[in-house]
């Protein structure tokens, strides 16, 4: 079909077209001025919100909660929000709204049979890319849109503030219980680390742990010597066993004075041997004064011998002591150093309590301050106001739209009739009914008329039509 053949239909179906086009408008006119006027009122309301976590503490921006803005929207849409609102208007104190929810039969409480009609004329919108909402209420009066618009913005601020303000409470809750088993962790870390001190007379363990590991080093140094000195006098007092080879008594002046002086003795009585007889006095006084010196050569290498043992015996004596101390100071000091450790787990043990107890103390405070906040993150932007003019139904659009309406439906009704009783309107309709080529037309008498007269052709008066 062409646009020749298609601007035929449509003239010779022009009646139906514009039947069906009028019937239209006037249809959507009439409907529009039989229709109850719709009123539309709007309130916007801004959102600077911080996520706080309850615990943690941790901070987190409303842009990376993700659906923060649509669940935003539910939480305007839901029934709470209702309820609060026909709570703050005390709707349901209303003896007309009694009646109709008399009349009603609602299975439901009267608050949730109002919550429910709220909602169903509520419509709640976020702005693309901003913190703002859009809370719009229909109805038939423009003051009660204003007022119920008013109403939703501010019992989504309450909504959303109890929200908030739940968590933080229940959190502040969880704190206050335990604080006091923290409390209670750090007055017995308290008590242990006090007592532990008492029974061990702990003031300043640092200090004496430093003085008793010098008293353990100098005993040290004095066993070191104490050892040196004994093996020295052992070895002296193995090398007295021979008397006369023992350097301690070689190197006594007393023994070296009485060995020059029983030499010269014997030399003085080896002479008086060969000059006089056994029995002369001057050789028995010369044996008698040697006999002497070599009674008392070895009495002082007797005694020299003892000493040497003496000493080695007090060395040993002395190096047993040194012993003894040094084990009992080396005792001392790893008992110190265990109690150190003791009381440094103590201690710790301590620090930790004290830390999480003012911690959550801390937290605490600041969760109950929060708990008892009553500021919102929910400003109101805008207020709605009493519309001047109705939202609905809008005439001059209806009409419109009833024109544009009326005129498809006219077209596709003469586009319908065609296809049920198809007609030949021009050449291209026998072309492609029969399939041959059209060889003259006959074009009708006023169709023909008209043409004469277009081209200033003319009959002779009187003459009879061919």
């Amino acid at each position: 079909m062409n646009l020749s053949q298609f601007l035929l239909i449509l003239r010779a179906h022009l009646k139906i077209i514009l039947a069906i086009f009028g019937v239209t408008v006037v249809a959507a006119l009439v409907v529009s001025l039989v229709l109850p006027k719709t009123y539309k009122a709007t309130s916007s309301v801004v959102l600077n919100y911080k996520a706080t976590d309850p615990v943690t503490g941790t901070m987190v921006t409303a842009q990376a909660l993700p659906g923060y803005m649509p669940t935003q929207v539910d939480i305007i849409n839901s029934r709470s929000t209702a309820l609060a609102v026909v709570d703050a208007l005390k709707l349901a104190q209303d003896p007309a709204v009694k009646e109709s929810y008399a009349n009603s039969n609602s299975q439901l409480d009267i608050r949730n049979w109002l919550a429910g009609i709220l909602l169903g004329n509520l419509d709640a919108q976020a702005s693309r890319d901003s913190s703002v909402i859009d809370i719009t209420y229909k109805g038939r009066d423009p003051q009660t849109v204003a007022t119920m618009a008013n109403a939703f913005a501010e019992a989504y601020q309450q909504v959303s503030m109890q929200l908030k303000l739940d968590p933080t409470r229940k959190a502040s809750a969880y704190f206050n219980d335990q604080i006091k088993v923290l409390r209670e962790n750090y007055e017995q870390a308290q008590a242990k680390l006090s007592k532990y001190q008492q029974e061990h007379g702990i003031t300043n363990l640092d200090n004496r742990v430093d003085v008793e590991n010098n008293r353990l080093n100098d005993l040290s140094t004095q066993l070191v010597a104490a050892q040196g000195a004994l093996a020295e006098a052992q070895s002296r007092r193995q090398a007295a066993g021979s008397a006369q080879n023992s350097p301690d008594v070689n190197a006594n002046p007393l023994v070296q004075n009485l060995k020059a002086n029983l030499a010269a003795s014997e030399a003085r009585f080896a002479q008086a041997a060969k000059r006089l007889g056994t029995q002369h006095p001057d050789y028995l006084n010369a044996k008698a004064e040697v006999d002497g010196l070599r009674a008392q050569l070895n009495a002082a290498i007797a005694a020299t011998s003892a000493s040497v043992a003496t000493n080695a015996s007090i060395l040993q004596k002395r190096e047993a002591e040194i012993r003894s101390e040094f084990n009992a100071q080396k005792q001392k000091v790893l008992e110190l150093n265990r109690t150190r450790d003791e009381l440094s787990v103590l201690s710790r043990d301590l620090d930790s309590a004290q830390r999480a107890y003012e911690l959550t103390a801390q937290r605490f405070t600041q969760t109950n301050l929060e708990g008892q906040s009553n500021q919102s993150d929910i400003s109101i932007l805008a207020s709605a106001m009493p519309p001047t003019a109705p939202s609905s139904p809008r005439l001059f659009i209806n009409l419109i739209l009833s024109m544009f309406v009326g005129l498809v439906l006219g077209v596709m009704a003469a586009l319908g009739l065609e296809l049920i009783n198809r007609r030949v309107r021009s050449e291209a309709d026998l072309v492609e009914g029969i399939g041959l080529p059209v060889l003259g037309t006959i074009s009708h008498p006023a169709a023909q008329k008209g043409r004469d007269r277009r081209l200033g052709f003319g009959r002779e008066p009187g003459a009879a039509p061919v």
